[in-house]
């Protein structure tokens, strides 16, 4: 799937068209396609950037002799910890870390959509891990075949990955606890 608006709001639409309402948050990894296609297809959801993505956007500037003290910064930041994203910024810049306080200051506000929902489903959402660990899972085993003999095949091998992780993880579970939600609502 390409990535721009017109996908996204595809997509959206077609889930809307099968049912799918009352969205009042979405996470994503700020693929600017999909943050367009929110707003106009779901306009009373909340956008919650991926914390693991932002954190590899800030890593990406920063050298790796100070990473492991930058993300015990960010990490107190999205522990609750504090609530001094401003102070980190200003420890950046004082550490000569330019780029990565600019970073932590353009979009730290939107890793902390998730403060906004009941403490318990924190985990849950702060991050789309949900949607990368079977794409990882996938990625793996379609690197070991190589190559398909058709598309088929390939979505074979993609639906049983799949069906293998959904039954027992998703099938009898809920990912979240609604009455959390329902006390907030």
């Amino acid at each position: 799937m390409k990535e721009d608006k017109t996908s996204w709001v595809n997509f959206f639409q077609w889930l809307r068209g099968r049912g799918l309402d009352g969205v009042k948050l979405v996470v994503g990894d700020k693929c600017l396609g999909m943050l367009e296609a929110v707003g106009e297809v779901f306009p009373e959801a909340k956008y919650q950037r991926c914390t693991v993505h932002f954190y590899r956007n800030v890593f990406a500037v920063t050298p790796r002799s100070k990473a492991k003290l930058v993300a015990k910064m960010l990490k107190a930041i999205h522990a609750q910890e504090s609530k001094k994203a401003k102070a980190v910024v200003e420890e950046l810049r004082s550490m000569k870390l330019k780029e990565a306080a600019k970073k932590v200051e353009d979009g730290i506000e939107e890793t902390l959509t998730y403060c906004d929902s009941p403490s318990e489903h924190w985990t849950r959402i702060r991050t789309n891990n949900v949607i990368e660990r079977p794409n990882r899972a996938i990625r793996r085993r379609t690197r070991v075949v190589g190559s398909f003999p058709d598309g088929n095949s390939a979505l074979m091998l993609v639906c049983a990955r799949l069906r293998h992780v959904g039954v027992p993880q998703w099938g009898n579970k809920k990912y979240m606890k609604m009455k959390h939600l329902e006390a907030v609502l």
